[in-house]
């Protein structure tokens, strides 16, 4: 393995064999990845906004002689702590701490002060979820030192602006050469996941991880109008290199429909205009379906554990912006100040129309909710496609055909066939869940969301529904720390239950309330017990030898009419069954009041 990272280092930085690899020299000669298709050319007017190395308010990212470097946490700390020194307009703000112990800051630039101006709307951007993609990091400080020192301080007159620009502070610092190969740049990246080895943006609506309880923290606390999310992509190459995207985008379904239609209708048009204007491709968010690069593209899924899906249920107006991995990291960046700059214009001029659509949306009651997506099966579209000329070879390698992207756009219009998702499963929303006190750990997560809830200071009984899981499956493999667990179909059993002091009375009828169903129903595919966290109701903790069971059930045979009826129509139905002496004997346990009645019982219970 020595020898093949050795010749890469050789094959990419041509320095001697003796010379220091470039992850232990930050400022060392870049990691070219010739394997990378090359980028086509680009000289866009945004270059403008690069401010000359000897300037005494330089980005590491400027300085740097390629554009292809971004500073470390501390440096990054360090400049910005210089600025909010230097600017009334600047100031840091912690707002956590990562398992490693390193603070989680968020840069606000404001006029107001300490206490924000309610009326003006706020735009929050957010870096380095995954600390490789670090576009908005070099972007918001440009943004911000221009804001602060050469004339942009214009942007705070009727806007705010909270920067955080690096959340995933510990992958931010597990950096070196070798972090995303499919990426050009810059030249040292962070780790995609945190210390405890966490992807952050599938943690939007479990809440396990502190960071992502830091950032709901923190909007909880200044409520956003406008949440941008930036990342930068995988997969194929394309023309577009600032592609971003909201659920609910073209019209299509959406838990937060007039958000969608204001972004549609009143951002996008001015954004794309904006960015085009300073020599800017954007798009929508690309996600191929196939290796094939003309097979189609998808919505890449509506799930709530990333963010644009959680901004669509929680009623938070949310964008997921996508820079293109194969441009240059220079034109990534510039392309994110455009962005950011542009959205705070927006939100100043329009961001009455947007709180609106957020209001009216809040106010959504829905009593089915979809849930469970998943890709169609045909394209419910057609989309046009700004495309990237490639051939087909004969790889030795791979032993078969693999593509090869040639850097040149392709003057053909492409029109590729698109697919949306569809839900799977429908959600009845009840008048409120009950949480008991002894799950302490599911009632704080609520709470890190923000969820309204009653808690109880003496027991009390209440007729509830609760709910028997019939055929609970655990996954073969972990995801995200957990074991997965699906259960596709549930008894409703109705029951007097005392609940103790502790306990939560959860209404859904609250701005938060879709989150809560998603969060309780077992069958939703992003709720905690899929995710793992009730493995005690899958535990029956009591049995009966045969010894007692056999005789028993002889009696009971004896005794009821009706059950032997049954158990002998399930005999002829079921040979297997008829077979196993244990299925039989089990069979009668379970009809016996010594069995375990919170076996397969979900203890959270609705109330309707």
């Amino acid at each position: 393995m020595r020898s093949l990272f050795a010749a890469l280092a050789l094959l990419s930085l041509g320095v001697p064999a003796m010379a220091q690899s470039p992850s232990s020299v930050p400022n060392a000669a870049p990691w070219d990845q010739p394997f990378l298709p090359p980028a086509p050319d680009w000289d866009g007017a945004s270059r403008a906004l690069l401010r000359d190395a000897s300037d005494p308010w330089v980005t590491a990212f400027e300085a740097d002689a390629a554009h292809d470097f971004s500073p470390t946490y501390a440096d990054t700390r360090a400049w910005f702590d210089r600025v909010d020194a230097a600017s009334d307009l600047i100031r840091i703000e912690q707002f956590g701490v990562s398992p490693e112990g390193r603070p989680i800051y968020a840069v606000i630039a404001s006029k107001d002060g300490a206490a924000f101006d309610p009326v003006k709307p706020v735009l929050l951007a957010q870096a380095g979820i995954h600390p490789g993609e670090i576009d908005g990091k070099d972007a918001g400080m440009m943004l911000l030192r221009d804001i602060a020192f050469y004339g942009k301080d214009d942007l705070l007159d009727r806007a705010n602006l909270i920067l955080i620009p690096i959340l995933s502070v510990d992958g931010h610092e597990r950096a070196s050469a070798y972090s995303r190969p499919n990426q050009r740049g810059p030249r040292i990246q962070g780790w995609r996941n945190t210390a405890t080895n966490q992807n952050l943006n599938r943690d939007y609506l479990k809440l396990d991880q502190p960071e992502m309880r830091a950032v709901r923290g923190l909007i909880l606390k200044y409520r956003p109008d406008l949440y941008v999310d930036i990342h930068v992509t995988d997969g194929m190459d394309y023309q577009y290199d600032v592609t971003y995207g909201y659920n609910g985008e073209n019209g299509v379904w959406s838990r937060s429909p007039a958000t969608a239609a204001w972004l549609d209708a009143t951002f996008k048009p001015a954004m794309n205009a904006a960015l085009e204007a300073q020599g800017h491709i954007p798009g929508e968010l690309v996600f191929g379906v196939d290796d094939d690069p003309r097979a189609g593209l998808s919505d890449g899924g509506l799930g709530e554990r990333f963010s644009n899906g959680w901004g669509s249920a929680a009623h938070v107006p949310t964008i997921l912006i996508e820079n293109h991995s194969l441009k240059p990291h220079e034109q990534r960046v510039l392309g994110t100040y455009v962005f950011l700059e542009q959205a705070l214009r927006l939100l100043a001029d329009h961001g009455e129309g947007l709180r609106a659509a957020a209001a009216v949306d809040s106010a959504l009651r829905p009593a089915e909710i979809p849930a469970n997506f998943v890709a169609d099966d045909q394209p419910t579209a057609t989309r046009e496609f700004k495309g990237i000329r490639y051939e087909m070879y004969d790889s030795p390698a791979s032993g078969r055909q693999e593509v090869r992207w040639l850097g040149e756009p392709d003057p053909e219009l492409w029109q590729l066939p698109f697919y949306g998702s569809r839900p799977t499963l429908t959600l009845r929303r009840p008048e409120a869940y009950w949480v008991p006190a002894h799950r302490a750990d599911v009632i704080e997560r609520l709470r890190a969301h923000g969820v309204q809830m009653e808690t109880l200071d003496a027991p009390r009984t209440v007729s509830v529904e609760m709910l028997r899981l019939d055929d609970p499956k655990l996954s073969t493999r972990a995801n995200e720390g957990h074991v997965p667990v699906t259960v596709t179909s549930v008894t409703p059993e109705r029951r007097d239950w005392t609940f103790q002091p502790g306990s939560v009375r959860v209404p859904t009828d609250q701005t938060l309330g879709d989150v809560v169903v998603l969060l309780l129903e077992p069958q939703s595919s992003e709720s905690l017990f899929a995710w793992g966290l009730f493995p005690e109701v899958l535990s029956r903790v009591e049995y009966i030898e045969g010894y007692a069971i056999a005789p028993l059930a002889e009696r009971m045979l004896a005794a009821d009419p009706a059950l032997k009826a049954e158990f002998e129509a399930k005999l002829a139905a079921e040979p297997e069954f008829a077979a196993n002496g244990d299925a039989r004997l089990q069979w009668f346990y379970e009809r016996t009041p010594f069995y375990d009645d919170r076996y397969r019982l979900y203890p959270v219970a609705r109330e309707n």
